[in-house]
């Protein structure tokens, strides 16, 4: 999660973090899950890891509830995923909410169906919510 000035389309996060254009900001929030497989939540959720990742342990919706202490203007959203690790994990569509708590959450984007590794770039502001709508792919 950073907070970025200009940032271009389909950029690196990282590199636009070394390079000053963003920071990241999601050690600031509470990071909270619908659930999760003992050794797979939000620490390898959060950690830069290619190879750990956060695994669901329940029913649907999934959901990544991320909230700041204060108001947080929050400009962009990166999700990795990669559905060649785990095709029945990776979800094929991702929905984002926003909004000042969890009472007036509002979707400002919902990906589109995808079958392979992606890089989801959202812009959004405040609290955000992330609601796995379909886990396994069906393409």
């Amino acid at each position: 999660m950073a907070t970025p000035s200009k940032t271009p389309p389909g950029a690196d996060p990282k590199q636009l973090e070394r390079t000053g254009t963003v920071r990241e900001i999601g050690s600031q929030a509470v990071w909270s899950l619908s659930s999760c497989k003992p050794g797979f939540g939000v620490d390898q959720l959060r950690d830069d890891n290619l190879e750990t990742y956060w695994q669901s342990d329940g029913s649907q919706p999934h959901l990544v509830n991320i909230q700041f202490r204060r108001r947080t203007t929050v400009k962009m959203l990166c999700i990795y995923a990669d559905y060649k690790s785990d095709e029945s994990y990776t979800p094929s569509k991702i929905s984002v909410r926003v909004g000042n708590n969890f009472h007036n959450l509002q979707e400002v984007r919902v990906s589109p169906p995808f079958c392979s590794d992606f890089l989801l770039t959202v812009v959004l502001l405040n609290d955000v919510e992330l609601n796995v709508l379909r886990p396994q792919c069906d393409c």
